[in-house]
């Protein structure tokens, strides 16, 4: 009562000594202070526009060419288990078709990242007014780690066949295998051949998860990324 009071005072100084622009701009600001509190239906829809903000750009980013291969936070190396028999390798001279296989290997994860974005989707729109509060609320990562929670065993069955069948569009699958192959003749040395498909499916879901986090971590503290009305009202509302 007491601002409504002193906003109807200076109302009619206002008039006089603003421009036009300045008085709407003030007026504004008076509206603004009046803001009504957030409500748990747009606390959710707010939540759920920033999840598919983060989603939407980071299943962009890991799905174009280069997205995992050139971006450090997400290049699939080679197997680090098999650390040894890349050095071997490289060591006998075939280091140019060890970092063939590396680009190939990234080049499945970028083809299976458009698959990602229908699985988190799913997700976000079976959150609930209580898990919104929660992630509001929560730590500066929980949005992602609620994806987490509920996408990961999807995301899993659904890039396995994708990943598989990536790896051999792009000869990933023979390259690797020509590199065991060749590695298993090297005498004394135990011979391997681990899974690389799933290999290959634990570091792209991971690396989708880090660009996920990343989109999270600017809407929660940079105002400019908030990109709609919703999303500067839900988030502005935990700014300190």
């Amino acid at each position: 009562m007491k601002l409504l009071s002193k906003a109807t005072y200076l109302f009619p100084l206002l008039l006089v000594a603003c421009s036009s622009a300045e008085l709407k701009h003030t007026i504004d600001l008076l509206a603004d202070s009046q803001v009504k509190p957030l409500s748990k239906t747009e606390i959710a829809a707010g939540l759920r526009e920033a999840l598919l903000q983060g989603i939407s750009r980071g299943s962009e980013q890991a799905s174009q060419l280069n997205g995992y291969y050139k971006n450090p936070q997400l290049k699939i190396p080679f197997p680090p288990e098999l650390r040894k028999i890349e050095k071997a390798l490289r060591n006998i001279g075939l280091g140019s078709q060890v970092d063939k296989f590396v680009r190939q290997l990234n080049r499945g994860a970028e083809r299976a990242a458009v698959q990602a974005k229908p699985i988190f989707i799913k997700a976000i729109k079976s959150l609930t007014i209580q898990d919104a509060f929660s992630i509001l609320k929560d730590e500066q990562d929980a949005a992602t780690s609620y994806l987490k929670r509920t996408t990961s065993a999807s995301l899993r069955a659904e890039f396995l066949p994708v990943i598989s069948q990536s790896l051999s569009e792009v000869n990933a699958t023979k390259y690797y295998g020509a590199l065991v192959s060749r590695y298993n003749k090297i005498p004394l040395e135990k011979k391997v051949n681990p899974d690389l498909d799933d290999y290959a499916v634990n570091r792209a879901i991971t690396g989708l998860f880090i660009l996920v986090a990343r989109e999270e971590a600017s809407i929660r503290q940079n105002p400019a990324a908030r990109t709609s009305k919703l999303l500067k009202k839900v988030f502005g509302s935990q700014d300190n």
